[in-house]
């Protein structure tokens, strides 16, 4: 089949909390996020590997309490004042491990949001423990934060995930395609992003709708000639 001209269209990513699947694997992180009580210190950390929904729970939780969500990279001493003013998520908070101006506004910001009584939201992928931030006090103060972590995903928050995926990007893939992924896959949010996205690239450039053959294919796994596997399915899958 000859290739197709193909396009990179916007990804439409949902944020709502109707299009946030709760499992065992983020359930204690979702009630936190939606209890009516406040934290306890008025601080949260979220923790958890990348896709695990952190950045969903952030507007979730932004979009019920009217907090402005940042970046930690983007923190800057001059805007700490007005931000202090109102709920607050600042997200990826050890991307700025090694940079000593931004933990200094972070730190700023959580000490007058405290005399203030607003709530901070803290994100990161490792346990806060190991965040590594070079300024002793803001790592003392995140590690006594109350915090609740986003485990690696069951099979129907993988389910959930990778129907979310295909939704974002407008993909309505064969009943069949998402139970066999999710048996063959590697079980992590990245991995789910990384495997919708070739999809999407793939059927686009080809013309093609997404099928189990299709998927088979990107994952290694169609049949050869002699009618085996190419590769082994991951533990515990089953054709």
């Amino acid at each position: 089949m000859a290739e197709q001209l193909s396009f990179d269209l916007p990804v439409r990513q949902a944020l709502g909390r109707e299009d946030f699947f709760v499992s065992p694997a983020n359930a204690v992180a979702v009630a936190m996020i939606e209890s009516a009580l406040p934290w306890p210190g008025g601080r949260l950390v979220l923790s958890g590997p990348a896709g695990a929904g952190k950045t969903h729970l952030a507007h979730v939780w932004a979009a019920r309490t009217g907090a402005r969500i940042v970046s930690a990279r983007s923190l800057r001493a001059a805007d700490v004042p007005q931000l202090a003013h109102q709920p607050v998520a600042v997200e990826d908070v050890p991307e700025i491990a090694t940079d000593l101006d931004a933990q200094k506004a972070l730190f700023h910001l959580y000490n007058l949001m405290l005399s203030e009584g607003y709530a901070l939201l803290l994100t990161g992928r490792l346990d806060p423990a190991l965040w590594q931030l070079s300024l002793p006090d803001l790592q003392s103060r995140v590690q006594s934060a109350q915090h609740a972590a986003l485990t690696a995903p069951d099979d129907a928050l993988l389910m959930a995930v990778l129907t979310k995926l295909f939704a974002d990007r407008q993909l309505a893939p064969k009943p069949d395609v998402i139970p066999y992924l999710v048996t063959r896959m590697d079980r992590s949010f990245a991995a789910a992003g990384e495997i919708v996205d070739r999809l999407d690239r793939i059927a686009l450039a080809e013309g093609r709708t997404l099928t189990r053959a299709l998927a088979a294919r990107l994952l290694d796994r169609a049949p050869a000639e002699d009618g085996t596997s190419r590769h082994p399915a991951r533990s515990g899958s089953h054709d």
